[in-house]
């Protein structure tokens, strides 16, 4: 029978010496090449904000319809003959916009308008290939974190259909006899809100990229719920916003009036219910479409300063500063809205309006990323 030992007894020849901790054992493993996948997504973010504004100059320039049909992969040549342009221009000379609007043009003028929309339509092929490229290398290599494939795969699947949308789109336009000469307005508000969406996903993967996974799990056990819950309320506000700008910018309502406050010497634009059914007025009447828009800014900027002033009482630095930036470039956005009302919408204020968006954007996204995984600060650097 083997001796009693007592309590205070050494056991450590008995037994192995239990592994020091070692830091970091939550990321082993699954870490994957965050940063390598992170400059990689950030590359994206640009291909992106260029994808935006190219859009934004093929619309004001009325550039959109001159590509009549839709082919993903011989589409990338353009015309490499005097002959092919001529059959390019006989088949725009055959839609409304041309017949109603631009029968005035020469072959001159329509090689214009095809480069700009031929452009934009090569800058989707590229991001489509940086994507492909980059997710395929990562794959291959191994170096996709734990979790993250399904979200890079996210980002092919949305570019591809932000592809046949934007097809779906252009086809509304693509008309013969029916009296169309742009694109429906409610078809260009989905593809520029896709086009939001999906700078969101990736400026939210960039942001969790940027930090480790236990750096992000102990931060998440400090999420300000309510500070998250405004950041989340003010990126919804803002994207029904964006939303609402392509209406305007589809059936050029940012025109109809162009006095401020006031519409046409009005609280609410004359003629705002003149078209029926009365739904219609929601989408096709300029004056109330703007009108909309204009309301909506005006809750927005509102809202902001609600989640500016709780922000105040957040405990961490990063995050304050975080709504600071949020509302400072709201408010530039909102005087940016109105000069470019005023002098009646020319293209440079309007693309550096829709930029300002991008930017807007990405902030409110930033500030609620930080609302949900705050970054500790001391109370020196607080």
């Amino acid at each position: 029978m083997s001796a009693k030992r007592s309590i205070f007894e050494d056991v450590s020849e008995d037994h192995k010496q239990a592994p020091a901790p070692q830091p970091g054992l939550i990321d082993r493993g699954r870490g994957g090449a965050r940063r390598g996948i992170r400059i990689w997504l950030m590359i994206l973010f640009a291909l992106v904000m260029v994808m935006i504004a190219v859009g934004g100059l093929t619309r004001l320039t009325d550039s959109g319809l001159s590509i009549t049909e839709w082919r993903p992969i011989t589409g990338a040549l353009p015309p490499l003959s005097e002959a092919d342009w001529q059959a390019e221009f006989d088949k725009y000379q055959q839609i409304d916009e041309f017949q109603l609007e631009n029968n005035w043009m020469k072959l001159s003028d329509f090689k214009v308008i095809y480069w700009w929309e031929w452009g934009h339509r090569q800058l989707g092929r590229v991001i489509g290939l940086v994507w492909a490229l980059g997710f395929a290398g990562f794959l291959i290599a191994r170096q996709i974190p734990v979790g993250w494939t399904g979200r890079l795969l996210l980002l092919g699947a949305l570019g591809g259909l932000q592809g046949a949308i934007g097809w779906w789109m252009v086809s509304s336009g693509v008309t013969q006899g029916e009296g169309m000469v742009d694109v429906a307005s409610y078809r260009l508000a989905v593809h520029l809100g896709l086009a939001f969406v999906i700078l969101g996903f990736i400026a939210w993967y960039v942001f969790l990229l940027g930090r480790s996974e236990r750096d992000l799990l102990q931060a998440r056990r400090a999420k300000e719920a309510r500070i998250y819950g405004l950041g989340t309320g003010l990126l919804h506000l803002a994207f029904v916003q964006i939303l609402l700008g392509a209406l305007v910018a589809g059936i050029d309502a940012g025109r109809s009036f162009t006095d401020w406050p006031l519409m046409g010497g009005q609280v609410v634009p004359p003629d705002a219910f003149v078209l029926s059914p009365g739904w219609r007025n929601l989408f096709e009447n300029a004056g109330l479409v703007q009108f909309i828009h204009r309301v909506t800014g005006y809750v927005l900027l509102a809202f902001g300063i609600g989640a500016w002033l709780v922000s105040r009482r957040s405990a961490h630095a990063a995050t304050r500063f975080a709504f600071n930036a949020v509302l400072a470039v709201l408010s530039v956005q909102i005087v940016l809205g109105i000069t470019t009302v005023l002098y009646a919408v020319p293209w440079q204020l309007a693309i550096l309006h829709q930029i300002t968006a991008v930017v807007l954007w990405v902030l409110i996204l930033r500030a609620r990323y930080l609302g949900a995984y705050p970054i500790q600060t001391s109370i020196q650097e607080s």
